[in-house]
């Protein structure tokens, strides 16, 4: 197995601030040279779309441990000490109080409120680590870069220097600890590596098990070889995206388009603060919160599995009458629920609206099903002009 990996990400390879972070140069991983590796294609190509046991992977996960492969996730860092105070001016997250070691998710937002980039956030020694999307990484730094003025912060496009792995299911922090020697950071924390590096553990929101490792790109054949060793098994994209799916947790330029808003996904939640300061975006953010009426929301669709093929991200969610009502996202096949999907549809659509996502019937799942809260008189008097205009843009 070749520890060498073809040339990272370039900034030619953006057309301005909303560029996909599916339009980045080719980049191979050193665990494509794992055995049965296949490799993927689209957003995470260069990385293995499996190992040769798709279903499998995915059922490792539920009893045990599996290793992902997100060597190709953009690394930015932000060194100096304004950094999490300039940080906080620009973003949706509170970050002034961010604690060493604690980590976060946070948004750039444009003037209109849509998502313009989405990043996780580990402060820890002095420095901000943000990882986001596989090519983001190019425009988030330009970004940032163009908003530094007096402030006293250095950002630095770092992809080149860490690689992330994931490791997934209930025995990944019993994993990652012995085969690496690893000091337990507390769930949802993180610590250094003694090689350098970071480690953080997500295990407390949902009960994910998750243990990330931002490690050396230098060391990242040797790193996932030590974890496949220690047991955990390889996975690749399909289990992972197929895991991810009924979570409803999104990803960036795959379930998101130029006019999502934080609103219509869990990013309300776990990556906005609704009760910060001003920031840009925000004025979108809290009418729609107030108003309780988010132009869209996302939804997991169950496929008709009899079908020949499967949508394709992007692809139109239309009504029976052909009448287009939202997007499809990630596409998978799950090892339970077979054929399924994320997809952003308008919110006046109803559970047992007949659907086809693409040319594939569809349907969205009954635990998506509104609850009598959500329809219910909006927290503030409705703006309906300003209502319309966000529904438009």
């Amino acid at each position: 197995m070749t520890q060498d990996a073809a040339p990272l990400l370039s900034p030619a390879a953006y057309h301005g601030q909303m560029a996909s972070p599916q339009d980045h140069v080719p980049y191979h991983s050193p665990l494509l040279g794992f055995p049965g590796a296949v490799n993927a294609t689209g957003i995470d190509a260069g990385t293995a779309w499996h190992y040769g046991d798709p279903i499998g992977e995915q059922r490792a996960a539920d009893k045990g441990a599996v290793l992902l492969d997100r060597s190709n996730r953009s690394v930015l860092t932000v060194t100096g000490p304004d950094r999490l105070p300039w940080l906080h001016t620009l973003t949706s997250q509170f970050l002034t109080t961010l604690a060493d070691g604690e980590v976060t998710q946070a948004l750039v937002l444009s003037p209109q409120g849509h998502v313009e980039h989405h990043f996780v956030i580990t402060d820890i020694d002095g420095v901000a680590y943000l990882d986001t999307e596989p090519g983001a990484g190019p425009a988030l730094l330009g970004y940032l870069d163009g908003m530094r003025f007096w402030s006293k912060v250095e950002v630095a496009d770092r992809t080149a220097d860490f690689a992330q792995l994931s490791l997934l299911g209930p025995l990944a922090w019993h994993i990652a600890e012995p085969a690496l020697k690893l000091t337990d950071p507390g769930p949802a924390r993180a610590g250094l590596l003694a090689g350098g590096g970071v480690v953080r553990r997500n295990d407390v929101r949902r009960n994910e098990n998750t243990v990330d490792l931002l490690v050396p790109r230098s060391d990242l054949g040797r790193v996932a070889t030590a974890l496949a060793a220690a047991g955990a098994v390889p996975a690749g994209s399909w289990a992972a995206e197929a895991l991810r799916i009924p979570t409803r947790r999104p990803r960036w330029g795959v379930d998101t388009d130029d006019r999502t808003i934080p609103n219509e996904v869990e990013w309300l939640v776990t990556a906005v603060h609704l009760e910060k300061g001003c920031y840009r975006g925000q004025e979108t953010v809290a009418r729609v919160h107030n108003l309780g009426r988010p132009p869209r929301r996302l939804v997991m669709l169950n496929l008709d599995g009899s079908a020949s093929g499967l949508p394709e991200t992007g692809d139109p969610v239309t009504t029976a009458e052909g009448r287009v009502v939202g997007r499809v996202g990630t596409v998978a096949q799950h090892h339970d629920d077979g054929p399924i999907a994320l997809a952003l549809i308008k919110r006046s659509v109803d559970v047992g609206t007949p659907l086809l996502a693409g040319t594939v019937d569809a349907a969205i799942d009954p635990a998506d099903a509104l609850d009598e809260s959500a329809t219910a008189t909006p927290l503030s008097a409705i703006d309906r002009r300003a209502l319309s205009q966000i529904r438009r843009s």
